[in-house]
């Protein structure tokens, strides 16, 4: 089973090197992966160069930003599964991919996702928070739940059929498209109970107060078009995550 991975770069030569090295030690054999760059000025691209052969697929120019790139990668793409594993983060050991693999295996299973640590950009195995996802339920929506969309897989089929992201949503088009797909789809969608990615702090929408508002909007506005309720869903999708920073499992064996 062919697991697709989409990566979208721009201005990260400090940390898109470690985002490779993840994705090559999987021990899954049929990974490919994209990597769609917006024209780095900086030393990013240089990097994706010397790994070129680590990497199925290569576009390097200027977009419209994240969900721009990644609809670009959507359209090329050929695997079966689908996932997005940002520049700043990383799978937590080598073995995510074969047990997402593994998952799909079962026809019923359209999407699969898992949980997720946010941990320091500096150091990677200082856990900040433990984003534990649990079981799937539809009502859960309407209370402001989500899977992370970094340890969120798809058949490629779900995005053939939903749409890629919409780039009307600056911040927020992955928690759209979660709704859109989740919402909607048949088949069975599938928890695995094991962290899945470890994600660095520092990230578009959380980077300033301003970000946080706007993403704050979009996400009221995604949760109004789907018809998940309001103010209160988006309260509740804010106040969830406070659990996340307390009870969060040793670093070491968070993967296991």
């Amino acid at each position: 089973m062919r697991i697709s991975i989409l990566t979208a770069t721009y201005r990260c030569e400090d940390t898109i090197a470690d985002c490779l090295a993840s994705i090559a030690q999987q021990t899954h054999p049929d990974i490919e992966h994209l990597v769609i760059d917006g024209g780095s000025p900086d030393g990013t691209l240089r990097i994706l160069e010397q790994h070129r052969t680590r990497i199925s697929q290569l576009i390097s120019e200027r977009d419209d930003g994240l969900y721009d790139a990644l609809n670009k990668g959507l359209a090329l793409c050929t695997g079966e599964v689908v996932g997005v594993l940002h520049a700043d983060d990383l799978y937590a050991d080598a073995r995510v991919l074969e047990r997402i693999a593994h998952m799909f295996e079962d026809p019923s299973v359209m999407a699969c996702y898992g949980d997720l640590l946010y941990v320091r950009r500096q150091d990677t195995d200082r856990v900040v928070r433990y984003w534990r996802a649990g079981e799937f339920a539809k009502a859960k929506l309407r209370r402001g739940w989500m899977p992370p969309h970094p340890a969120f897989f798809a058949r490629r089929s779900l995005y053939q059929r939903f749409g890629g992201f919409d780039t009307g949503f600056r911040i927020a088009a992955d928690y759209e498209s979660l709704l859109r797909m989740l919402t909607s789809l048949e088949g069975r969608v599938a928890y695995l109970p094991e962290v899945l990615v470890r994600m660095r702090l520092g990230g578009t929408s959380n980077r300033s107060l301003g970000q946080i508002i706007r993403k704050s909007r979009e996400d009221y506005r995604a949760i109004r078009r789907h018809r998940q309720g309001g103010i209160g869903t988006l309260l509740w999708k804010n106040l969830s995550k406070l659990g996340q920073f307390v009870g969060h499992p040793n670093p070491k064996n968070a993967a296991k």
